[in-house]
């Protein structure tokens, strides 16, 4: 965190110069590991077997937060008989396999009872199938020593951190975990998530102030790109991307993902609302408010599918917009290859990175697996503006919608992101406004309404007062209309509403993001521009969503009688009529705590008093995930997909539900692999950032980091006879690079159950294009699919370690076939991994956001 994310890491020094404790878990001792007062070497790839220790430790010696977890998890709620746990034969297969189809049935994972809204519940947690009962047992074989034999973690220090934990969490303390990439790009990454979710809730550290779990957004705007998405299955505000013929009416839509309780009872009013957004008075009751327009999925559409689309020559062009697939994507070898089948590609970036220039200098030019004269792709490269040269939100980690003024006007013909996709769809419109083609009805139908500056570029508070919403039903002279007039002065729309329950489902109300209601409200505050905080919990400097509450759920901040845990940890209470407090109630403010609802009402009527998790059916935290996860309702250890020994605790080593992306140019070492002996992780430097197009080209960072380079124990070093920086090769299955050796007591070998394990570690910064160059770390990663969002596992992988220098041009061809042969080999070496041909695993849909009904 000190080196990807030193802003942050700040306030991680102010509390720990406030007596917090820190640990730090981490393959490589870093920046953050110096600072802290704990840390932990951990096997790369391992981190479920080590949290679920410590969650067999507090289960087993009764330290979790009793109180809390009977009355604000789910861990009273009981399970169906049919329920089946890995731990039943220790296959690692939950209920409900499907191998045919390579994806779990979840019907087994529901609660007995009606439905999520209303499950039976043991608040003694004495039920054999109760959540906790099963939570117990499930994790009741992640004792320190089987963390020691998977994670390489000494049973010593595994109970210093778990006591450290322990004595941070309860009534008066509580304690945060942050994490980054480093848990999510794996192939059980958000099941690592959920392990640390877990343990939140065990120790009563989430919807309380100090307590949560932290994403540390590698970019400015991360959870604003997922908040208002660029991704393919989900819609603004996790609503969920319609799925073909299963959803082919609104109504079946509405039917699918209305909850019967809790928020997402009001799914018709945000998705109404947000069509109405999207296509204005076009959008009628009479055509479903424009559903038919709205794209509809019927296949996976990840950005590996159209990879491979792409490297066979199905796709005709691609826009490549401020990112780097040929440096940032892994398998980068088969992307930059790929690219040579394009028609047509758009670049848009501030430099001309290595997709731009793919074609004339890249390493498979060289080496004569494309030749120049033989590629057909136009390259359309289009200069763009950077951050400070325009204006617009940002969204942070802690949901906080913060306003960048502009400070400078781009150089020469460099335009905004917003410049470019405003002018490409009033021409792409135009166009199909001249044309009677039933396929181009979608874009006719759009309400592009924005107003303009003098040069064409879009008002982007304009775009904020949409995406805050408003009253469709237009008034002249109304008070609280902010931007009420469209490109040609014409009246627009109404007042802007104040907040997302203002919505309605009849066509009356507009919003781009319901979550995001309030940011630009009636009384025409741009609060994400607003800078002057009131308290420390930071009201007044930007918007938080939703409505501006600073910590979601924290009706869990107060016992379940509506006081406060503690003086010193109190957030909001119960003050006889409302809920107040020092942050706004992220709860209906007159539910009294102890409400119970009669009849089976629906909405947030259906929730009892004392049930925090409003997003929920049920109005809890959830320790067991009865729907919406392809992988499992309770995180299980499965080694990576290429790992140097098998999984410890199940016969299964991988994640049944992950997608390989099988194919001959993106093979997996199986386990074990003597050629491949080491693991390989890749991680961020404080000098440059991600594909490094933003820092590469600038000279003072070029000269703090100049060149690539492995960071490699005095142990290996040894054993390989290596000198500090020599040059080496990194060798995987897909690829090869050359780099430095740093030779570092930073990174050590690890003991897994007798057998010692080296870890050498890379950056990912480094590419062919501008004055710094090197070899892109992921040439060395394989393309695969986590079950839930498609991410690919780059923090765990093995390779070999060659010394010397790679040889370039044809000879790199024989060369990488000696060092990882695979002329004649099947494309799944890997024995778990599925042919060619096989079902991908999951359903096609894994999307981030609102799941549809289980069962």
């Amino acid at each position: 965190m000190a080196e990807a994310h030193p802003v942050g890491f700040r306030w991680v020094m102010k509390a720990k110069e406030r007596g917090a404790t820190i640990i730090h878990v981490d393959p490589r001792f870093s920046r953050t590991s110096a600072l802290a007062d704990i840390w932990v070497p951990i096997r790369a790839g391992s981190d479920i077997t080590f949290l679920g220790g410590i969650i067999h430790h507090v289960i087993e010696n009764e330290l979790f937060f009793r109180d809390y977890v009977v009355h604000y998890t789910n861990a009273s709620c009981i399970l169906r008989d049919e329920y089946g746990d890995p731990e039943d034969s220790a296959d690692g297969y939950f209920s409900g396999w499907n191998e045919s189809r390579r994806a779990y049935e979840t019907e087994s994972w529901q609660y007995k009872g009606e439905g999520l809204s209303y499950p039976e519940r043991d608040l003694t947690l004495q039920d054999r199938q109760c959540v906790f009962q099963k939570l117990k047992r499930h994790f009741g074989r992640y004792t320190p020593e089987m963390v020691e034999k998977v994670c390489g973690i000494p049973p010593a220090l595994f109970q210093k951190v778990a006591d450290a934990l322990v004595a941070a969490s309860g009534p008066e303390k509580t304690a945060a975990i942050c994490y980054a990439v480093g848990w999510t790009q794996h192939s059980k990454g958000v099941q690592i998530i959920r392990t640390a979710a877990i343990l939140q809730l065990l120790l009563g550290n989430i919807g309380r102030p100090g307590g949560g779990i932290l994403a540390l957004r590698g970019h400015a705007s991360i959870q604003g790109s997922t908040d208002i998405p660029t991704l393919y299955d989900i819609l603004p505000g996790y609503l969920a991307m319609p799925r073909g013929e299963k959803e082919n009416t609104l109504q079946k839509y509405l039917d699918q993902h209305t909850d019967r309780t809790g928020l997402w009872s009001n799914t018709p009013a945000y998705f109404i609302s947000l069509l109405k957004a999207y296509y204005g008075k076009r959008a009628t009751p009479e055509n479903d408010f424009g559903y038919d327009w709205l794209p509809k999925i019927t296949a996976d559409h990840s950005f590996f599918e159209y990879l491979y689309d792409m490297a066979d020559g199905k796709m005709e062009g691609m826009f490549l917009i401020g990112q780097n697939s040929a440096v940032g994507a892994p398998n980068s070898r088969l992307q930059r290859k790929s690219m040579a089948k394009l028609k047509w590609f758009v670049i848009r970036d501030m430099v001309e990175t290595e997709p731009a220039r793919f074609w004339r200098d890249s390493a498979e030019i060289e080496r004569g697996e494309l030749k120049t004269e033989e590629i057909e792709t136009e390259v359309f490269f289009f200069p763009a503006a950077g951050y400070a040269e325009k204006e617009g939100a940002f969204t942070n980690t802690q949901r906080l919608l913060q306003w960048r003024e502009k400070a400078v006007d781009p150089p020469g013909d460099c335009r905004s992101d917003a410049w470019f996709i405003h002018q490409l769809a009033l021409r792409l419109i135009a166009r199909a406004k001249t044309s009677d083609d039933p396929m181009d009805e979608p874009l006719r139908a759009l309400d592009w309404w924005y107003p303009e500056d003098e040069f064409g570029e879009p008002k982007m508070e304009a775009v904020l007062a949409e995406i805050n919403g408003w009253k469709t039903d237009v008034q002249s002279g109304a008070n609280g209309v902010v931007f009420g007039e469209d490109r040609q002065g014409k009246l627009h729309h109404g007042p802007q509403i104040d907040s997302y329950e203002e919505l309605k489902d009849d066509g009356s109300t507009a919003c781009g993001c319901w979550i995001y209601s309030g940011v630009f409200g009636p009384d025409g505050v741009n609060k994400a521009n607003a800078r002057k905080s009131k308290d420390y919990l930071g009201h007044g400097w930007g918007f938080s969503w939703p409505s501006d509450r600073r910590i979601i759920y924290n009706r869990a901040s107060a016992r379940p009688n509506g006081e406060p845990w503690s003086e010193r940890k109190k957030l909001v209470w119960w003050d006889s009529e409302n809920w107040t407090g020092l942050d706004g109630p992220d709860f209906k403010k007159d539910k009294r705590p102890d409400y119970v609802p009669r009849d089976r009402q629906p909405g947030l009527d259906g929730q009892r008093g004392d049930a925090p998790f409003i997003l929920h059916e049920d109005g809890l935290g959830w320790m067991f995930v009865p729907k919406g996860l392809q992988d499992g309702p309770i995180p299980t250890h499965y080694e990576p997909l290429e790992s140097p020994v098998h999984n410890a605790l199940y016969s299964r080593d991988t994640n049944p539900v992950v997608n390989w992306f099988t194919r001959n140019e993106n093979r997996f070492a199986p386990p074990g692999d003597p050629r491949f002996p080491y693991v390989l992780t890749t991680y961020r430097l404080t000098e440059h950032h991600t594909g490094g197009g933003m820092t590469r080209f600038l000279s003072h960072l070029s000269e703090l980091q100049p060149e690539m380079f492995v960071e490699i124990s005095p142990e290996l070093a040894s054993e390989l006879k290596i000198d500090n920086s020599d040059y080496v090769c990194i060798v995987s299955l897909r690829g090869a690079i050359e780099a430095r050796a740093l030779v570092s007591r930073r990174i050590q070998p690890m003991q897994l159950n007798g057998k010692t394990v080296h870890q050498v570690a890379v950056p990912f910064h480094f590419g062919a294009a501008g004055p710094l160059r090197g070899n892109a770390a992921n040439n060395l990663v394989a393309i695969s699919g986590e079950p839930n969002v498609t991410i690919m596992e780059s923090k765990a992988l093995v390779c070999n370690i060659v010394p010397g220098r790679l040889p370039r041009g044809p000879a790199f061809l024989d060369w990488i076939e000696r060092h990882a042969p695979q002329s004649g080999q099947p494309a799944n070496l890997h024995p778990e991994q599925p042919p060619l041909g096989a079902p991908s695993g999951g359903k096609f849909s894994r999307g981030h956001g609102k799941e549809g009904k289980a069962g």
